[in-house]
This record gives C-alpha cells, sequence and structure tokens, in this order.
C-alpha cells in the first residue's frame, strides 16, 4: 500500500509539473466552456444592420414600419430599394426588408399579401435570427389588424444570384488557420528547440550574415504555406467542386500576406520563450481565441458586444474575411482595402518586436 501511494504521489507531482498537459487536461476544456457559454448566452443581445424600404403608402405599412424600428434586436436603416440592396452586397447589411406597394390595400380587401425579405446567404445566421423577428411581427400585426386574420407573409429572397455553400465558406477559412498554426507552432517551437540545441549560436557565428540564415528559413515556411493552400484547394475542388471565383493573383498574393504575418508571429513567440514548453503554451494560448473569434467557426454577428472588439484586433479576422472574399465572392465582414492594410500593420509590428527580442543563444 506505501509503494501505490508513493507511485501516486510521484505522478501527481510529474503531472503538476507538466505545464502543457495541465492546460490542455484542465484548463483548455474550462476556457472552451466559458467562451462558448458567453457567446451563445449573449447571441440573443446581438443587433443586426437591417435595410427598410417603405413602397406602400398606406396604414399598414406605416404601422409594420413602426413595429420595426422599435425592435432592439434590429438596428434599421431607412432607404430605397436599390441602395439598401447595394448596401447589403457590400456587407454593410444583414438583410432588407421590403414593405412593397400595393400592402394596405391588399390587406383592407382581405387578400394574402407578402413583404420581401433579402438576404445574404453567406449570413446563414443574420438571416434565420431576422427571419424569425419578420415572421413574429406579421404574426402579431394578423391578430391586431380589425381583430381578424389576415394573410400576411414574408418572402424570403437571396440578394446573391450565385449562392455559396458552406464547403465554399469553409475552404478558405481551413486555409487562413493552417497559415495561422504555421506560425505559431512549426515556427516558434522548432526555432526555440534550434536555440536550445545551440544550433543558432553555432550558424550566426559562421561567415553567413544572420540575415540571410532567418530569410532561407522564413522562404522554406513560405513555401510550406504555398503547398497547404495548394493540398486544401485541390481537395476542395476534386471532393466538394469548390470553386475559386477571385482573382489566384490576389489569393496568392494574401497567402503570402497571411504567411509572413504569422510567421512574424512566430517568430516573436520565439524571442519571449525561454524554452520549447513555454514556446508550446504561448502558442496554444493564442491560437485559441484566434480560431474561435476570428469568424473561423461562429459568425462574428452572434458574437457579444464586449467580444467584438477583441474580435477586430485579431489578425486571423482579416485573413479569413479576405480570402473568403476572394476565394468564395461572399459578402465583405470589412473592405479588402481595411484586411490588407490590418495585416500588413500586423506584420510590420511583429517583425520590429521580433528583431528586439529576438535571440540567438
Amino acid at each position: 500500500m506505501n509503494a501505490f501511494i508513493q507511485l501516486y504521489l510521484a505522478s501527481m507531482k510529474e503531472f503538476v509539473r507538466d505545464r502543457m498537459t495541465i492546460f490542455w487536461t484542465l484548463l483548455f476544456p474550462v476556457m472552451f466552456i466559458v467562451l462558448f457559454g458567453l457567446i451563445f448566452s449573449s447571441s440573443s443581445n446581438a443587433s443586426f444592420d437591417v435595410g427598410l424600404v417603405l413602397e406602400d403608402q398606406g396604414q399598414v405599412g406605416a404601422q409594420l414600419a413602426i413595429v420595426f424600428r422599435n425592435i432592439s434586436v434590429l438596428k434599421v436603416h431607412e432607404g430605397d430599394r436599390e441602395d439598401e440592396l447595394a448596401a447589403l452586397g457590400k456587407g454593410e447589411r444583414r438583410a432588407v426588408i421590403v414593405l412593397p406597394a400595393g400592402l394596405s390595400a391588399a390587406v383592407a380587401q382581405k387578400q394574402p399579401a407578402s413583404l420581401t425579405l433579402y438576404t445574404d446567404p453567406a449570413q446563414q445566421q443574420a438571416a434565420q435570427i431576422v427571419l424569425g423577428v419578420t415572421q413574429q411581427v406579421l404574426q402579431e400585426a394578423e391578430r391586431r389588424i380589425n381583430g381578424t386574420p389576415v394573410l400576411l407573409s414574408v418572402e424570403q429572397k437571396s440578394a446573391l444570384v450565385t449562392q455559396p455553400r458552406f464547403i465554399d465558406l469553409f475552404v478558405p477559412a481551413m486555409i487562413a488557420m493552417a497559415l495561422m498554426q504555421l506560425g505559431l507552432f512549426a515556427t516558434a517551437q522548432p526555432v526555440v528547440q534550434l536555440r536550445e540545441q545551440g544550433v543558432l549560436r553555432r550558424l550566426g557565428a559562421t561567415p553567413l550574415p544572420r540575415v540571410t540564415i532567418l530569410a532561407s528559413q522564413t522562404a522554406m515556411r513560405l513555401t510550406i504555406a504555398l503547398l497547404q493552400t495548394a493540398v486544401i484547394i485541390s481537395l476542395g475542388a476534386i471532393i466538394f467542386h469548390v470553386p475559386v471565383s477571385g482573382n489566384w493573383a490576389a489569393v496568392i498574393a494574401l497567402v503570402m500576406l497571411g504567411g509572413l504575418m504569422f510567421i512574424a508571429l512566430g517568430y516573436v513567440i520565439a524571442g519571449f520563450s525561454k524554452n520549447q514548453e513555454s514556446a508550446a503554451g504561448i502558442s496554444s494560448v493564442l491560437n485559441f481565441p484566434m480560431m474561435f473569434l476570428s469568424g473561423l467557426f461562429i459568425p462574428l454577428e452572434v458574437m457579444p458586444s464586449f467580444l467584438r472588439p477583441v474580435a477586430n484586433v485579431i489578425p486571423l479576422t482579416y485573413l479569413v474575411d479576405a480570402l473568403r472574399q476572394q476565394m468564395a465572392g461572399a459578402t465583405p465582414a470589412h473592405p479588402l482595402a481595411l484586411d490588407v492594410a490590418i495585416m500588413t500593420a500586423w506584420l510590420v509590428a511583429s517583425l520590429a518586436v521580433a528583431v528586439r527580442f529576438f535571440k540567438w543563444e
């Protein structure tokens, strides 16, 4: 029995000393539950930018417009049909509600009447919420109009001619995630390992310029980034028939920019890491919020308001958005120029920090 207790205590001490094991077995599940609990418990408090087009000049249209303006979950922008649909196409609206001409006349004559809801198929979460709200408004209106049932309904239409499928949006997101993990895990930890083994010190002592050494490692990792991209795109095209609707040169440029950005971030992690364990820990801590707060898996619009500023500073947010725009023709969460500008800023800042804190031994 004494031997069992000693072995048990020794195993417990070994577990406590292994910080990575503690993270993955205890802290990671807790962070996972807390984050998803916050997101989905607060999603009902999210607000959605919605266009409202009032074409009906009668009382019913006016009353419905008042109701929509006072729904807290909807942030209503009023305008004509053409302008609001253009805003939907730019990603500035999540849906457009059109109260068509003749709506009041149809209701007065006890005829079936419908309003039109334009949605973006790339924003399914928001579309379903706005559709549900609209249907509830119409059901309540039926009870209140003259106390008699009126056949009010909503006709949902896509604002895009070609609707991207889930897999069409998923493939560019996986490319972005692969580039992120190339920087966080395939750059930071190997560099720290080379430093611990003394390889970096010996390389730095050779006549070769240190810039040449680092440039060769960066070029190798960019090659891997391009291979990852080629493999993911090929599998998507062969198995799921996923097309690349945008400009190939722009896609490659975004992959190169995203790859450089995360490789530079990997060198930042290596500069602050004392050993491989600390590099793995820092990489894992950064990997978790980037995966779940960047729009990679969870739509940005369902996140609670206090998490959105975090999503807005995460570099992966802009890489995912830019690749989806170029590869799938998805509605932008941000203008493409803004995506590129913020990724470039992250690259420059990461390079500056890496140069300042990188250690060769």
